[in-house]
């Protein structure tokens, strides 16, 4: 018999940064506000002993457990799925602050063309410019709705950055194509170094208009309007798969969180595993969740539910619990599921034979960037892809274990390979462009009929293959990024022009997952509101990168946490108003 527990308010599901950011702005509301996390607790002076590359960066210790819950896979519906055995293409994490704790740090705004795709795209070239089988569509909500939200979130976690298109008073250096800001940022950009500086040049001279990208990592001490102090970032190199020892990478754990508790409204209970959404006459009522340390099952009731667990997590328990129509490929009917997106990449690498860089020393950020060919910057008259990607190259820190760049027809090992190896461990630069993915009607997640996880529900089961658009792009991106990489004089230069044979869900790519409960205006092509309330159940709002109706040309992260901010405006209203926002 399972335990019932008092109701309260507000309970989240999921603390990363939008459970963070969720329950803090409803604690510091007054909200009583329940907070389930299925990881363990976390805190700066956890990572006192941290750089052991080897247990974090390759045994993925900060990563969720696989013998609990894993993802089925496959690339098209007449295949079968199977369950991801082992860490590959996406690393979800798990624990207070979530991946938000293990995170890089690049905190970028979607553009204003992202948030009304479809709209534009058809102003600019008509309709027969999108595919027939892409499930392209507006995210319900302008850049300019969101803006405010952006800015919120910029200075909570003290982004790091030059405005380029700010409001009133533009400053040189930044990025002209982002959308207009209210605000600079809270806090200078990061460095360039050397490297960066060898881009720079390239990048300039055939007229890009480069810029150095928004940082999480911060280049000097910040105190967040809600008092809560960051660190400065010492450029050690240890961000991605790493908690930051100096508390200098702004994280959940070291901002929203804590300031939440502050306020003694929030109870934080980890170890906290949700097996089920409690569905009843168009609510959701609560959730069953297991506590993994002792096997006890609890129910907790709350006014309002919020699920800010990680993408694949928050679609996976509507589609448990059967909100929402989910998504049928061979029909177009459904939302549930619909318009999952990954990011594709390309690049290019130089090896130089005569200069070295010191490429050590780094931060998770930490790069220099350009814009040009990202979003619709661009003409896309005569080009057979839509949208594009940021380029950057960064200088994250090479860590001994998984960096050996060495140029082609080197031996894989023996004498040549190792000598090859300390040659270039400091004379190789990447120039990388991440680039957007656009939703598909044949990429899309449910339920897996076979597989189950440890406590006897369904797996999630992901389709997902590239499509021609998709070629079309790395190969143009890729080209572009030899280019660059030619003129900064490099003795040797490696493109990535190709996506080669299908998706494979084996090598890392990206965390950047997204889709599956969209956002929209309309309830028959979305799963919830600009709020982030869902429309079968007004009660229940799914807040994170699900949301997205596509996936653009950056990391998802400071588009997730305006949106968090959003929905945590729209929670406020709805507990003092109930009903549709």
């Amino acid at each position: 018999m399972a335990q019932e527990l008092p109701p309260v308010d507000v309970l989240v599901v999921g603390m990363g940064w939008t459970g963070g950011i969720v329950a803090n702005e409803l604690a510091k509301a007054g909200k009583k506000v329940v907070g389930l996390e299925r990881g363990g607790p976390r805190h700066t002076e956890d990572f006192q002993m941290m750089h052991d590359e080897l247990r974090y960066a390759q045994r993925y210790a900060m990563m969720q457990d696989l013998t609990i819950e894993t993802t089925t896979f496959r690339n098209n519906p007449s295949q079968k799925a199977l369950p991801i055995r082992r860490y590959g293409a996406f690393l979800p994490g798990t624990g207070v602050g979530g991946a938000g704790v293990h995170w890089n740090g690049q905190t970028w705004r979607f553009l204003p063309y992202d948030f009304q795709i479809r709209s534009k795209t058809v102003e600019r070239y008509g309709a027969g410019k999108i595919p027939a089988d892409m499930t392209l569509q507006d995210w319900g909500i302008t850049y300019d709705e969101l803006e405010p939200c952006f800015d919120r979130f910029e200075k909570m976690a003290g982004i790091s950055g030059q405005a380029g298109n700010l409001k009133g008073a533009t400053q040189p250096g930044g990025n002209p194509f982002e959308g207009l800001r209210t605000s600079a940022y809270p806090t200078p950009p990061q460095i360039v170094t050397p490297s960066m500086q060898k881009v720079k040049t390239a990048a300039d001279k055939l007229g890009y208009h480069t810029f150095v990208g928004p940082s999480a990592n911060l280049t000097q001490e910040y105190t967040n309007p809600d008092g809560q102090k960051i660190g400065k970032c010492q450029y050690c190199g240890y961000c991605e798969r790493f908690g930051c020892e100096w508390g200098a990478k702004s994280s959940p754990i070291v901002t929203v969180i804590p300031s939440a508790l502050a306020t003694n409204n929030l109870e934080l209970r980890t170890y906290s595993y949700v097996t089920s959404l409690i569905y009843e006459k168009k609510r959701v009522t609560g959730v069953r969740y297991v506590n993994i340390l002792t096997g006890e099952e609890v129910v907790q009731r709350a006014e309002v539910v919020v699920l800010t667990s990680y993408v694949l997590n928050n679609v996976r328990l509507l589609l448990m619990a059967g909100i929402g129509k989910a998504y049928d490929p061979a029909t177009g009917k459904g939302v549930v599921g619909k318009n999952y997106c990954y990011q594709a990449s390309a690049g290019a690498t130089g090896y130089f034979d005569e200069e070295e860089f010191n490429l050590y020393a780094g931060s998770g950020a930490l790069s220099l960037c350009f814009d040009d060919l990202n979003g619709d910057n661009f003409d896309h008259s005569n080009l057979k892809f839509l949208h594009g990607g940021n380029f950057s190259s960064g200088q994250s820190g090479r860590r001994p274990i998984a960096n050996n760049p060495v140029p082609p027809g080197t031996p894989t090992w023996g004498a040549e390979f190792k000598a090859a190896s300390l040659k270039y461990f400091y004379r190789t630069i990447n120039v990388g462009c991440q680039a957007r993915v656009l939703p598909n009607r044949q990429n899309f997640l449910d339920l897996d009929p076979t597989y189950k996880d440890g406590f006897g529900n369904p797996l999630l089961r992901m389709t997902f293959d590239w499509t021609d658009g998709d070629r079309e792009l790395v190969a143009y991106m890729g080209a572009k990024a030899e280019e660059v990489m030619k003129e900064t004089g490099a003795t040797t230069v490696v493109a990535n022009k190709e996506l080669q044979g299908s998706f494979s869900s084996v090598p890392y790519q990206s965390t950047h997952n997204t889709g599956g409960a969209i956002m929209g205006s309309d309830p028959t092509t979305s799963v919830v509101n600009s709020y982030l309330q869902c429309w079968n159940a007004e009660n229940l709002f799914v807040v994170g990168a699900s949301a997205f109706a596509h996936n653009g040309g950056y990391n998802p992260t400071g588009t997730v946490g305006a949106l968090a901010y959003r929905a945590a405006d729209g929670i406020n209203t709805y507990l003092q108003t109930p009903g549709l926002l």
